[in-house]
């Protein structure tokens, strides 16, 4: 049993290991590919539901021109996100921030996954250490009898 453990803990490893490296994302991005990024994430503040990146008004481009300037200029993602709040308000990125009340959109689909996964290894378990159920004595003579019964006749009779 303990090598199952160890396989399960090795896979689990492997699987936070992997979320940990994706979440990261590539470290070697241009300046104009960081940019792209953050914009990607920033909204146009004239349009509504587009991106800076992909909207073609003169707002959206303003936003771009700032966003690389500043990572030429060396600021953090979080730094150039906080500017932009400063600027254009709050609601001028499209991904809701993680923290207070808004943190829940991120919290709750991780609780509900891992809620689910635990009540399946739950029921795995309960349903292979199930087995068979126990026999009451009575269940096993009237299996005898059924057994004999067919054995002298050949049918066997509903009680």
């Amino acid at each position: 049993m303990s090598g199952r453990r160890a396989a399960w803990a090795a896979l689990l490893v492997i699987v936070i290991v992997s979320l940990a490296i994706a979440a990261r994302g590539p470290s070697h991005l241009t300046p104009a590919q960081e940019a792209a990024s953050i914009a990607s994430e920033v909204r146009c503040p004239t349009c509504e539901g587009q991106s800076a990146e992909v909207s073609d008004a003169p707002a959206a481009a303003a936003v771009r021109t700032f966003v690389l300037q500043q990572v030429e200029a060396g600021q953090s993602r979080g730094e150039i996100e906080q500017a932009l709040q400063d600027r254009y308000g709050s609601d001028i990125l499209l991904r809701p921030p993680a923290s207070g009340v808004a943190g829940l959109v991120w919290v709750l689909p991780v609780v509900a996954l891992v809620i689910a996964v635990a009540g399946l290894a739950m029921a795995f378990r309960r349903w292979r250490t199930a087995g068979e159920p126990p026999l009451s004595d009575e269940d096993r003579a009237r299996v005898a009898a059924a057994l004999a019964d067919f054995e002298a006749h050949g049918d066997v009779e509903a009680p």
